[in-house]
């Protein structure tokens, strides 16, 4: 049985390797505060959630086949939840039984195989009637599959015949064991044969004639001969005992994928759930496939801001297809970061097929994201603040594929005004050569004043609108750049108050 509720046509791998940017997009993003809140201080969860988003998906199917899933957990929140806590049961059941450590011997193998089985039994029942009761409420393909799966493979017969079989593999009557016979008597070939069915007829039993047999016992006190009649017994049961322990196994890794792979859709109930104690909007992105750099929103804001202050925050709208670069200037402290940040939260959040914190939210796909943010001085002096920038961007050069987002804040401003400039402007034409799209916050009115002059057709200019009092309204508007970064709107506003 396989699950593909993650993709329509492979389990999902929780243990591969996170891309290489995961820890600075984590640093630059915020990302630990939307996985808390997606895993509600839940590791389990949590580990889920990270390997998820981070993972991303590469094509529109896979994108959509998620987001259906997603709007069915939504639209059928307490039945996703049952299922998940079922899954959970039967990992439990395991781990708290006594038989869950087979053994090395046949014997001890196939016992505690079949009593696992038995206690996931009941569980498979439960599986199957939740299937029943539900699969007309589901609209997605992945959920629907699912549910005909299971009916399909647990029918009515299988449950049947499993039950018996777990009864006749206990052997109450004894094992039925046959043997070939080679050079020197030696015994070989050790099969386990099927008992005869006892007639149920007692009368015919008595008087029907009986196959004639040999027997002999063996003395209560004749160790060894215990012991050489438990070989035989363990080499007769052997293929027996293998083949039940995988059944048990692979109903055992069937409810940890179920598990693992409902992880995600429960963290996505608990996403919803605390944006609409915010009065926060979502909505599912549309996925663009023109061939064109796209990004349009409207609405749009930072996640992770809204769920750190506890209450709803600015969102802004942005048109800009057939834009691969994206300046955005402006007054200090009025929500440039914080739109930078928006920009790639929802870029990872569409490619994990979850809603977006927008009323609208339209984007192509990226082959990855990546961020070089300003960073705090190295206290160990081991190298200055502008060698480090340039490290770094050598990292992201080193893993980034054709078509990355590149996510860029107050980078290069280490150094004076003309020679970052210069260096962000070498760096981003050669970025953009690749098929980049560019999101970059900057203060270097010359960098962004040349790429306004000579590529306006594909750049976007944006900026922090600031009122004509020096208020911030915190929204991200179009404006061409300006030399002035109103550093003395908050100077003045400190010392006002401070008065």
């Amino acid at each position: 049985m396989k699950v593909y509720l993650l993709h329509a046509q492979k389990d999902f791998d929780a243990a591969a390797p996170l891309p290489p940017q995961t820890e600075a997009l984590i640093q630059d993003l915020d990302m630990d505060i939307l996985i808390r809140a997606m895993s509600d201080d839940d590791k389990y969860l949590s580990e889920i959630a990270k390997s998820v988003l981070f993972q991303s998906l590469l094509d529109t199917d896979s994108i959509r086949y998620r987001q259906e899933i997603v709007q069915d957990a939504i639209d059928n929140e307490g039945p996703l939840r049952d299922l998940y806590a079922l899954a959970n049961e039967a990992i439990e059941a395991k781990r708290h039984s006594w038989f869950s450590m087979f053994g090395a011997y046949p014997s001890s193998i196939l016992y505690g195989a079949v009593r696992l089985l038995q206690t996931y039994v009941p569980i498979l029942e439960l599986l199957r009637k939740w299937t029943k009761q539900y699969q007309q409420n589901f609209r997605s393909q992945g959920l629907r599959r699912f549910c005909i799966m299971v009916q399909e493979e647990l029918n009515d017969d299988y449950m049947k015949n499993l039950v018996l079989y777990l009864k006749e593999l206990q052997f109450i009557d004894g094992v039925m064991i046959s043997a070939g016979l080679k050079a020197g008597n030696e015994p070989c070939q050790y099969e386990l044969r099927k008992p005869h069915k006892r007639d149920p007829n007692w009368i015919r039993r008595l008087f029907s004639p009986r196959t004639p047999s040999f027997t002999f016992s063996i003395d209560p006190r004749d160790e060894a001969g215990g012991r050489a009649l438990g070989e035989l017994r363990d080499r007769g049961i052997n293929y027996a005992s293998n083949a039940v322990a995988q059944s048990a196994d692979h109903i055992e890794s069937f409810f940890k994928i179920l598990k693992q792979e409902l992880a995600f859709y429960i963290g996505a109930l608990n996403l919803k759930r605390h944006l609409e104690s915010l009065g926060e909007s979502y909505s599912f992105p549309i996925v663009s496939t023109d061939r064109v750099p796209t990004f349009e929103c409207s609405g749009l804001y930072n996640i992770c801001l809204a769920l750190v202050a506890n209450k709803a925050v600015v969102g802004n709208t942005v048109q800009a297809r057939g834009k691969n670069l994206a300046i955005i200037t402006g007054v200090n402290e009025g929500g440039k970061s914080t739109f930078l940040r928006s920009v790639g939260i929802s870029q990872l959040m569409m490619q994990a097929g979850l809603f977006v914190p927008a009323l609208t939210f339209t984007a192509d796909i990226r082959s990855g994201v990546f961020t070089h943010y300003r960073r705090k001085e190295d206290r160990n002096l081991g190298s200055g603040k502008f060698d480090e920038e340039l490290k770094r961007m050598n990292i992201i050069v080193d893993h980034m594929g054709p078509n990355s987002l590149i996510l860029f804040n107050e980078s290069f401003a280490s150094t004076n005004e003309r020679e970052g400039s210069e260096i962000a402007r070498h760096i981003v034409s050669a970025l953009l050569e690749t098929g980049a799209k560019i999101f970059f916050v900057t203060h270097l009115y010359t960098f962004a004043h040349y790429f306004k002059e000579q590529a306006s057709a594909t750049t976007i200019m944006l900026r922090a609108e600031r009122r004509q009092d020096g208020g911030r309204t915190f929204r991200i508007v179009e404006g061409a750049p300006s030399q002035h970064s109103h550093g003395e709107d908050l100077y003045k506003q400190v010392f006002a108050e401070a008065r």
